[in-house]
């Protein structure tokens, strides 16, 4: 079995008296509120996700990140982990105490052992994590509406977040490698997706494991913008599809609690050292892999920057296989999925749609050929965007 990132598989989870003694103690502390984000990122590192992370990280750590995508202690990492506070709440907490961490509704989550208090640089957070200060990006936009402030420290949480949804595919690492262990799958290709899985995404899973044991797909459930399909909707997409069209022996569908950065490059590494303390060995990375795009249509990111950045890190230190796939579609001519490695026919032949166009034609009920999507997925997004404009 893979080593987690950085050796150890962290778990700042607290069980039995522990717990009962934490939240009876993180009733007399003052209150620090999470935002859904924050919220996310406490669960990934309390169940070792987030491996080596401890908790929120300090300036040392955000520095370090930012400039050299490499943790102040050594292992590489490229986006912050970071609990964000106002210039009002630092009157009412110091460095070297502890807090209590809630959630939106005010229910205490976990105690922060409060290290360091330090100014959030939100230029350089902008800058070195998504590569631009535009506004239209989301991941910018978030950081400009964080706190001026930054509160690092270790974390120790008695209450996991409350889920309602997606509960018999919540798995924590340890619980994912137990799976593989089972299962003897020794290697291990893990796909990241915030999207439904049309052709191309199954053709890319399916190339992949001809050379593995096991594939997990591991859709993110946290947030996302606005107008991405909903988690619920692409779970259901995910089931149907798995149930007939993949040997189920050896696919898991699991949810990854993220929310989601739009980071690109750096966030592809960052998606796969996370998925290594999920115990897997193998990433797949297309083309433009967490992405975003400006109003206009124009990406922030290079269609294959994402791969790119791979080569500014030594293999042993990712300890991740990345598996690189360009642009698959439907060739007519060849008479099968393809991509521009292996596909010498003209665009004429490919079957290729915007996605503008198939969301027209998911409105009024139209099922795009199978070269493009499985019908039983059509069917599926068909109902939920009928649904939702009823």
């Amino acid at each position: 079995m893979i080593e987690p990132h950085g050796g150890k598989l962290i778990n700042r989870l607290l069980t039995g008296k522990e717990a009962k003694e934490a939240k009876k103690k993180a009733a007399g502390l003052k209150k620090l509120a999470l935002t859904p984000f924050e919220e996310s990122d406490l669960e990934m590192i309390a169940a070792g996700a987030l491996s080596p992370l401890e908790g929120f990280m300090g300036r040392a750590d955000f520095d370090s990140v930012l400039d050299q995508m490499h943790l102040a202690s050594g292992p590489a990492w490229t986006l912050p982990v970071v609990k964000s506070i106002s210039a009002e709440e630092t009157k009412s907490v110091r460095a070297g105490g502890e807090v209590a961490l809630v959630n939106q509704d005010g229910t205490a989550l976990a105690i922060l052992a409060l290290d360091e208090i330090y100014p959030h640089d939100k230029k350089k957070h902008c800058q070195k994590a998504y590569g631009t200060e535009e506004s239209a990006h989301p991941g910018v936009a978030r950081v400009i509406g964080m706190g001026d402030f930054l509160a690092g420290g270790k974390v120790s949480v008695f209450e996991r977040p409350g889920h309602t949804k997606f509960l018999e595919h919540r798995r924590d690492p340890a619980e994912t490698r137990k799976i593989f262990e089972d299962r003897g799958w020794k290697k291990v290709v893990a796909f990241q997706t915030r999207n439904p899985i049309h052709r191309a995404h199954e053709y890319l899973q399916k190339c992949a494991l001809e050379t593995v044991d096991g594939l997990l797909i591991h859709p993110l459930v946290g947030a996302t913008k606005g107008d991405d399909v909903p988690a619920e909707v692409r779970m259901r997409c995910y089931e149907v599809l798995i149930e007939k069209y993949y040997q189920k022996e050896r696919v898991l569908l699991s949810v990854f609690p993220a929310a989601m950065r739009y980071a690109g490059p750096k966030e592809a590494i960052f998606h796969a050292l996370v998925r290594k303390n999920y115990g897997c060995t193998h990433f797949i990375v297309g083309r433009d892999h967490a992405g975003v795009s400006r109003p206009d249509g124009k990406g922030f990111y290079g269609p294959f920057d994402a791969q790119k950045i791979f080569d500014e890190f030594k293999p042993e230190e990712i300890g991740v296989t990345p598996l690189f796939f360009d642009n698959a579609f439907y060739c007519r001519a060849c008479g099968s999925m393809a991509s521009e490695k292996i596909c010498p026919h003209n665009s004429q032949d490919r079957v290729s749609f915007s996605g503008t166009k198939v969301r027209e034609m998911l409105r009024a009920g139209e099922i795009p050929p199978p070269e493009f999507t499985r019908p039983e997925v059509a069917r599926v997004l068909i109902e939920a965007y009928q649904t939702k404009e009823k």
